[in-house]
């Protein structure tokens, strides 16, 4: 990656198991007539970044037989059933030596943060000790920008389904906010009521 605009890439987290879906993995959710997975790659693509590494868990041999994931590189978390965090670390461990100096990191459950959201933040990438983040009114959300730089102390920190959040508490003055609540919502698919939100 030697052009400024591969130098971001994009990072999904797709590995969770949908405990409180009675067990339906989310990235095999429809939205839209597709899997969300599929969806959430699209808006990465969308929004700019060219490498995508997308991370499975939960039935990942069914994702990859369902999705049409062609051109991303997929990885496979094994220790999935422990949260977040050891996807985000897995992802973060796929990426290094690929040339990237930043990840733009997404959300298999948050259809409503489209590629508009996602573009803003990603424009906030300056070098490998950024570190973006989308806000709505305010308050700190996804997808978050994690430069090179940041890794090693995210993945040292990163446990259960806290994924980079105690970093980012820690590091808080050098985020850079950008305000998305004028184009995206934020919620998660994690319960049946949630189901609403899928087209």
């Amino acid at each position: 990656m030697t052009d400024d605009e591969d130098q971001v890439a994009g990072l999904l987290l797709a590995a969770g198991g949908g405990r409180r879906l009675g067990g339906r993995p989310k990235a095999l959710l429809e939205h839209r007539g597709h899997p969300l997975v599929e969806h959430a790659v699209a808006v990465l693509r969308a929004a700019g970044c060219t490498r995508v590494h997308v991370v499975l868990g939960a039935r990942a041999a069914d994702v990859r037989d369902r999705a049409a994931l062609e051109g991303c590189v997929l990885v496979d978390n094994a220790d999935w059933e422990l949260g977040m965090g050891s996807s985000l670390r897995t992802g973060l461990d796929s990426l290094s030596g690929t040339g990237a100096r930043a990840a733009l990191v997404s959300l298999v459950d948050q259809p409503g943060i489209g590629a508009e959201a996602m573009a803003r933040v990603r424009a906030g990438y300056r070098d490998e000790t950024s570190l973006v983040s989308a806000a709505y009114a305010g308050v700190r959300g996804h997808p978050v920008l994690l430069g090179a730089a940041h890794w090693p102390g995210i993945a040292a920190t990163a446990t259960g389904d806290r994924g980079a959040r105690a970093y980012l508490r820690e590091h808080e003055a050098e985020i850079v906010l950008v305000e998305c609540a004028d184009v995206a919502r934020p919620f998660d698919i994690d319960t049946e009521a949630d189901l609403v939100h899928l087209e």
